[in-house]
């Protein structure tokens, strides 16, 4: 069984370590007092706030360089531009050497056709010369020399040459398919650039955009510092102050609290009074709290000479170990010995363990 019990206690309290000080620190604090007046802007930052706000009105002066630098880059920055002379080039080049690439060349060669003329005449002037100082120009055998000779003279000139055509036409397939790739390279090249600026030109957009914000934020800029100022003026003054103000101070507080006690304490508290009282009128008479319903680990251990138990115990929420009586026990032979206070029985041990000396003094 528990109770509990309640106290008030108020307190006061003075302190003044600063005593020997507070002239001084009176002087600070009254610095500070004069310098919350002061906490507005001074004409200098008034000055400078108000330049800031003037050149904020006049915006960004690039804003229209870097806004046309954006959308140039966003239209691909000129990297295609030349696509069509690249284009316009390789056909050029394929109508020129198409015909070679084709086979139409071979054997169509100008110069060819002089060259085999020019050994005809040369094997004629020879060969019917030589006839003709024998008598014999004109004859069979005047014209087989001939066709001999205009045939051995032309038959390498021709053969070389139909090579030559050959080796032509495959050098102008092999220079169309290389300009080919060469053009597509480049084309796909200038795209990538195309790209290339687009995506630069989207980084350079916010860039713009940010200009154009410029007067806006520069003057959101300049209105902070003109809120700012004075506040920061007034934050470092009560920094400075605040803790200054605060020494040498008194204090006062009341405290309210309420303890818990178990039903032994309690017990104890008000046997305790109660001898006390009892002892002023008879010193002969103490009372101890002995109800077995405050005990725990309850141990016989012994018995006095009258038979009357003994027993080791704890009280219930104490950890001490004592040895005695129960109430109970010795109300049943000695019940003068027991009262009761607060509903719990306690003992008078002189006379609960009187007839026990007896039958000792006896023996």
């Amino acid at each position: 069984m528990g109770g509990q019990s309640s106290s008030t206690q108020t307190q006061q309290s003075q302190t003044a370590p600063w005593e020997a000080a507070q002239p001084m620190l009176q002087g600070i604090l009254g610095q500070l007092s004069t310098g919350l007046n002061n906490t507005g802007l001074t004409a200098a930052e008034t000055g400078a706030i108000n330049t800031l706000q003037s050149n904020a009105a006049k915006g960004n002066p690039y804003a229209g360089q870097i806004g046309g630098y954006a959308q140039s880059l966003l239209s691909g920055g000129g990297a295609d531009a030349q696509a069509g002379n690249l284009r316009d080039n390789l056909g050029a080049f394929r109508s020129q050497l198409t015909p070679y690439a084709n086979g139409s060349m071979v054997g169509n060669n100008p110069a060819l056709a002089a060259q085999l003329a020019q050994i005809q005449t040369d094997v004629a002037n020879s060969v019917n010369g030589q006839f003709a100082a024998a008598g014999r120009d004109f004859s069979g055998a005047n014209q087989m020399a001939y066709g001999r000779g205009v045939a051995a003279g032309q038959a390498p000139v021709i053969a070389a040459q139909y090579n030559q055509d050959v080796a032509n036409q495959l050098a102008a397939a092999n220079a169309l398919y290389g300009a080919g790739n060469t053009t597509a390279g480049a084309l796909s090249g200038l795209q990538q650039n195309y790209l290339a600026n687009q995506g630069q030109g989207v980084a350079a957009a916010q860039s713009a955009l940010d200009a154009q914000n410029y007067g806006a934020n520069a003057t959101l800029a300049a209105e902070a510092q003109r809120r700012g100022i004075p506040v920061q003026a007034l934050g470092l003054l009560a920094q400075i102050g605040v803790p200054i103000a605060q020494l040498g101070k008194q204090s006062s507080g009341t405290t309210t609290g309420t303890q818990e006690m178990s039903g032994a304490e309690q017990f104890g508290k008000i046997a305790g009074g109660i001898n006390n009282l009892v002892g002023s009128l008879n010193p002969l008479k103490t009372f101890f709290s002995s109800d077995r319903r405050l005990k725990d680990d309850i141990t016989q251990v012994g018995t006095l000479f009258d038979g009357t138990p003994v027993y080791g115990y704890r009280y219930k929420g104490a950890p001490a170990y004592h040895i005695g009586l129960m109430a109970q026990d010795v109300e049943k032979t000695t019940p003068r010995a027991v009262i009761e206070i607060n509903g719990y029985k306690a003992v008078d041990y002189r006379a609960a363990t009187e007839a026990s000396r007896r039958i000792h003094e006896d023996s």
